[in-house]
């Protein structure tokens, strides 16, 4: 799957499959507009995919010192871009990681 076929899907239906890792079902949340849903997912895991969102999260809410601190966790450089960028850029980049764990 891309990230125009994961928005499309989005589009199709509300709920999150519960079967995609929790990083890109904190960016579905986002999509959808439930900052507080995508937050809540990834505040407590501890894998770097989910520090990235959660660092993407805390620059989208403005906290840009607790950005920084889960950019440093994720090891992923500070985006710079535009926001929907950064949603655009992580969302392919882990859509990838999920189709070559999975075969696709």
């Amino acid at each position: 799957m891309n990230t125009e076929e994961f928005i499309r899907l989005m589009e199709r239906q509300r709920s999150c499959p519960q079967t995609l890792p929790k990083a890109l079902q904190a960016l579905w949340c986002d999509k959808q507009g439930d900052w507080n849903q995508a937050h809540e997912i990834v505040q407590n895991a501890k894998d770097i995919d989910s520090a990235w969102v959660h660092a993407y999260l805390h620059r989208k809410e403005g906290d840009l010192n607790n950005a920084h601190y889960w950019y440093h966790r994720s090891s992923q450089p500070e985006f710079t871009g535009e926001l929907h960028r950064e949603w655009e850029h992580i969302t392919s980049f882990l859509l990838k990681k999920v189709n070559t764990t999975h075969g696709c």
